[in-house]
């Protein structure tokens, strides 16, 4: 037997939720064949079978949340495929022959009583947080409403009934008055987007958020993308973007300023050799940010290339479990929905978030007082201020705006 196991999906990722199964138990399943469908906050997708066999065992149902490398299943290597077993046939019941005399009735026995739910074991799983939070303020999880699916108990439930003993009165409120029909509509959040909303909270709460913000004049870019732009189209079937161009010349701003390639572990400082970008991907429900890793390896067409797949698969949900792992900065463009600029969240444990506007023909005064149409960005760094400084993050802003204001790297 071959044990599938719930995959980690990101450093910072301790658990995810099995939203569908793929395969039935009985059937025959291929080595790397998508089995199970899982949502975390980092991402929405496929999971391989690790070996091939028959699907013997399913040991999590769907809607399930469950921590890491639990067992979910397990694959029969040596099995063979079978319908599914059909149920086992009820016994009829023989009618019992009349008594030669009425006998007394025995007393019915008492019901047995239900099992009592344990305060730290509600119906519906449980984050390790949210099982910290209990038992450090000492909370009855029966008394708590869950918001998430299926009635799950998040962190932001805690704190919304912490709050709501805190301040209650000795009299119970009157009831809130209830929405009108048909003046909202009231549905839970998906996995993902309950996943990225935890997410959020907590990398608001780990590092001060600062941001820099650096007007880049990409007129080189521009005519150097306007120039190729159409060959290679032709020649690789996708467009050429100026996304590829920003995360070449960040590779290059984290080579020369490496504690924003850096992250933070208690009060140790980790420094990382290879410098793996990811790029935030946009998807109905929210977004991932699927990694390239040794970003700073690859020219513009590698890397546009990169982000062109992992885009595509990242919207498909055919991105594997260490495509969105390892990271140690990250790129976000919002200037592609047309903003000038934003104040992205770190996306931990990383130290620092790259946010790109959109390219804009601005008019601009010249050295020599002259005015000219150039092809203008407004790029940000959001930085923990934690381990980076204004200074630092300032220098490494002013590297990159000099490799793409001075672009002269060829593209074919």
């Amino acid at each position: 037997m071959v044990d599938v196991v719930m995959p980690q999906m990101g450093e910072s990722i301790v658990e995810g939720t099995l939203t569908k199964w793929l395969k039935k138990p009985g059937e025959r399943v291929e080595r790397d064949e998508a089995l199970f469908e899982i949502s975390t906050d980092k991402v929405d997708t496929e999971i391989p079978a690790p070996a091939a066999g028959v699907l013997a065992d399913v040991l999590v149902q769907e809607g399930a949340t469950v921590g890491i490398n639990t067992v979910v299943a397990r694959i029969d290597e040596g099995g063979t495929a079978q319908g599914a077993a059909p149920p086992p046939p009820q016994a009829v019941a023989q009618p019992a022959p009349p008594p030669a005399s009425p006998a007394p009735q025995p007393e019915a026995p008492a019901p047995a009583p239900e099992p009592a739910v344990s305060a730290e074991e509600p119906a519906g799983p449980l984050s390790p947080l949210v099982r910290r939070m209990a038992r450090e303020q000492n909370i009855d999880l029966r008394q708590v409403k869950g918001t998430g699916a299926g009635g799950r108990i998040g962190k932001q439930d805690l704190e919304a009934y912490l709050a709501q003993r805190q301040a209650a009165p000795a009299s119970a409120p009157p009831p809130p008055p209830k929405a009108e029909p048909g003046k909202v509509r009231i549905e839970p959040m998906s996995v993902m987007r309950s996943k990225i909303a935890e997410h959020m909270l907590m990398s608001m709460r780990v590092s001060p958020h600062v941001t820099t913000v650096h007007k880049v004049d990409m007129t080189r870019v521009a005519r150097m993308r306007a120039r190729h732009k159409e060959e290679v189209k032709a020649r690789h079937g996708h467009s050429l973007t100026y996304l590829p161009f920003v995360a070449r010349a960040a590779a290059e701003a984290l080579r020369a300023w490496p504690l924003a390639n850096a992250s933070v572990e208690g009060n140790n400082i980790v420094y990382h050799n290879e410098i793996n970008i990811g790029i935030a991907v946009a998807l109905e429900g929210g977004l991932i940010v699927p990694v390239i890793r040794n970003a700073d390896e690859k020219n513009v067409l590698g890397l546009q290339r990169a982000i062109v797949d992992l885009a595509a698969r990242a919207r498909s949900r055919q991105l594997r479990p260490d495509e969105v792992q390892g990271g140690t900065f990250s790129i976000t463009n919002f200037g592609s929905y047309g903003s000038l600029f934003g104040t992205p969240i770190i996306n931990q444990p990383q130290v620092a978030i790259l946010g790109v506007g959109t390219v804009e023909k601005t008019p601009v005064v010249t050295e020599d007082d002259a005015i000219a149409i150039r092809s203008i960005s407004l790029i940000g760094l959001t930085f923990d201020h934690r381990l980076l400084d204004g200074a630092y993050a300032d220098q490494f802003m002013t590297k990159l705006k000099s490799v793409l204001e001075g672009w002269s790297e060829e593209v074919l």
